[in-house]
């Protein structure tokens, strides 16, 4: 009689699963924490000037956003483990706390209300703030 066998799932198909999690993990944060935003009276409407009218930063925009950028890092951690395996999360860690720092620049000089530039910031601290441990905690880390 012969027992049925399960194939473990390979590494590499954990490693994708897990990314995969993280970076819809950080794109259910950034629409959470937008949806409070708005629960509490941000406006999310930005100014683009030249006489245009005020960009509004709504949900899908939120969404898009979260997850292009949580894309770009994990193609990025993917990238530098293949070249550089041995340093491959450090690097990586220092490059995404340096884009996350970075993207407050965008908020707070954006021409619009105080609340709204909080929640916005908020936003951009959920996305970093769920995808940088879940993803650098994960990093392979060659010898």
């Amino acid at each position: 009689m012969t027992s049925p066998t399960t194939a473990a799932p390979s590494a590499a198909a954990s490693t994708v699963r897990s990314r995969a999690i993280a970076v819809g993990a950080a794109t259910v944060a950034a629409v959470l924490v937008w949806a409070l935003g708005k629960a509490f009276g941000a406006e999310y409407e930005v100014a683009q000037g030249d006489g245009k009218d005020p960009m509004t930063v709504n949900v899908g925009l939120v969404a898009m956003f979260a997850l292009i950028s949580s894309l770009l890092g994990w193609s990025l951690l993917a990238a530098l483990e293949k070249f550089v395996p041995a340093r491959a999360a450090t690097i990586w860690g220092v490059v995404a706390a340096v884009v996350l720092v970075a993207s407050y620049a965008m908020v707070f000089s954006a021409d619009t209300t105080g609340g709204t530039k909080a929640a916005l910031a908020l936003v951009h601290t959920a996305v970093g703030g769920v995808l940088i441990p879940l993803l650098w905690r994960g990093a392979r880390r060659g010898v």
